[in-house]
C-alpha cells in the first residue's frame, strides 16, 4: 500500500513539474477564505482566458518546482495556495490581479513567467499588460499611423493641386495642406 501512495505522489509531482515547464506562466495565489462561489467564479474567469486553475499539496508542488528547476518559487508556496497556468505569458496574472482587486481574501504571491521565477510586483506589472491580441493591435496601430499620415498629406497635396490650366501652387501652399493633413 505504501508503494501505492509513493507511485501515486510521483506522478502528481509529475504533473505539476509538466504544468510548470509547458505553461507560458504560472502565478501562485493564497485562496485562504475565498467562497466556493468566489472560486467557482475565478476558474470561470480564468478558464475564458485559457487559464487552468489547480490546487496542490504545497509539499508535492515545491518538490516539482525543485524537479523543474524553479527551486525559488519554494518560499511562496506556503498555506493554502492555488496555481494558474497560463498558456500565454498575462492572461494568468491579468485575471488573477483583476479577480485580487475586488476579492481581497485572494492574495497573489509570485509566480513563473517564460522559464523564470518572478516576484510579486513582476505578477502586479504583468497583470497590467493586455493580452496577446491587444498587443498585437497596438503594435499594428503604430506601424499604420505613418503610413495614414501619409496617404493623408498625399490627399492634401492632390486637393490643393490645380485645374488644368492653372498654375501650379506654390510650394508654401502644398506644404501647408501636408501639416494640415498631418
Amino acid at each position: 500500500m505504501n508503494q501505492t501512495v509513493l507511485e501515486s505522489k510521483q506522478g502528481v509531482v509529475s504533473e505539476i513539474k509538466e504544468k510548470f515547464t509547458n505553461s507560458s506562466s504560472t502565478i501562485v495565489a493564497e485562496y485562504r477564505g475565498l467562497s466556493v462561489a468566489e472560486v467557482t467564479e475565478l476558474r470561470r474567469a480564468l478558464r475564458a482566458e485559457g487559464v487552468e486553475l489547480k490546487v496542490y499539496k504545497n509539499t508535492l508542488a515545491s518538490k516539482a518546482a525543485e524537479d523543474a528547476g524553479f527551486g525559488g518559487l519554494t518560499e511562496v508556496l506556503t498555506g493554502p495556495n492555488a496555481l494558474a497556468f497560463g498558456g500565454d505569458e498575462t492572461g494568468a496574472a491579468r485575471v488573477m490581479a483583476k479577480f485580487a482587486k475586488k476579492h481581497e481574501a485572494l492574495v497573489l504571491k509570485g509566480g513563473i513567467v517564460e522559464g523564470k521565477v518572478v516576484d510579486l510586483n513582476t505578477v502586479k506589472e504583468l497583470s497590467a499588460l493586455p493580452n496577446r491580441e491587444g498587443m498585437l493591435s497596438m503594435l499594428l496601430s503604430v506601424l499604420n499611423a505613418p503610413v495614414s499620415s501619409f496617404a493623408r498629406a498625399v490627399n492634401a497635396v492632390a486637393e490643393a493641386k490645380p485645374a488644368s490650366g492653372e498654375s501650379a501652387p506654390a510650394a508654401e501652399e502644398v506644404k501647408e495642406a501636408a501639416e494640415a493633413a498631418a
